[in-house]
């Protein structure tokens, strides 16, 4: 059994309470724009001649990204994407920055609740389709800073395609670095030879008379018998 539209919504509002940047600049928008734009392209829809239109704005209007991915025309007359495109993502993009919610929360939630969008006070250039992503920081729980949006007329595959690349993105984002560790060069083995043969060898202590010597002790001794030997001839 499908989930409801209740259920869809509820399971929408708490992986937008979970997913936070813990920045984001102007380099992240392009990279994100980049990744949602190569994840569409690797898929069966761009396979089966599906385009897609993408936007990364602040909340204030601020263009961070934008791009196709399809031809607006072709020889066949029909196009993959159509200037209609542009203009249902900018009311997908008012819908978060009215609500500080993605458009398919929105449109989930009303449809839970019996209600259209003019019945619930919006008004002007609104669509509650979903694809529109609110971008929010950590530390900035006010609202959100941007809105990051796909259009290919597919709700809920541009919203999984969103919310997937929204949530991978953070993931890389907030993952700690595991340290390389650079092979350690082996440690030389010195080996430990007899001293002599290193030419460290002091002279004989026999032959500069070391006093702690054994042949120092006997050279005194057969010293000691000569001398007395001599004294005794004398006598």
């Amino acid at each position: 059994m499908p989930p409801t539209d209740a259920e869809l919504a509820t399971q929408t509002l708490r992986e937008e309470g979970s997913y936070r940047f813990p920045s984001f600049s102007a380099s992240d928008a392009v990279t994100l724009g980049l990744s949602l734009r190569k994840r569409f392209r690797a898929s069966s829809r761009h396979a089966k001649g599906k385009g897609l239109v993408i936007s990364i704005q602040t909340t204030s209007g601020h263009t961070l990204f934008a791009c196709t991915v399809g031809d607006l025309g072709h020889h066949s007359g029909i196009g993959d994407v159509s200037l209609d495109s542009w203009a249902c993502l900018e009311g997908m993009i008012n819908v978060v920055k009215r609500t500080g919610h993605s458009s398919f929360y929105v449109e989930k939630s009303m449809s839970a609740m019996g209600k259209t969008a003019q019945q619930m006070g919006m008004t002007g250039e609104v669509r509650a389709n979903g694809g529109a992503y609110p971008i929010w920081l950590k530390n900035a729980l006010c609202s959100p800073i941007a809105v990051v949006a796909c259009y290919s007329g597919s709700s809920q595959e541009d919203h999984t395609l969103v919310s997937t690349t929204v949530r991978d993105y953070i993931d890389k984002l907030t993952r700690p670095e595991v340290a390389v560790m650079q092979p350690s060069l082996p440690i030389p083995v010195i080996p430990i030879l007899p001293r002599d043969s290193m030419g460290w060898t002091e002279a004989n202590p026999s032959e500069h008379g070391h006093p702690h010597s054994p042949q120092y002790d006997e050279d005194r001794h057969r010293e000691y018998e000569h001398h007395r030997h001599n004294h005794e001839h004398e006598d």
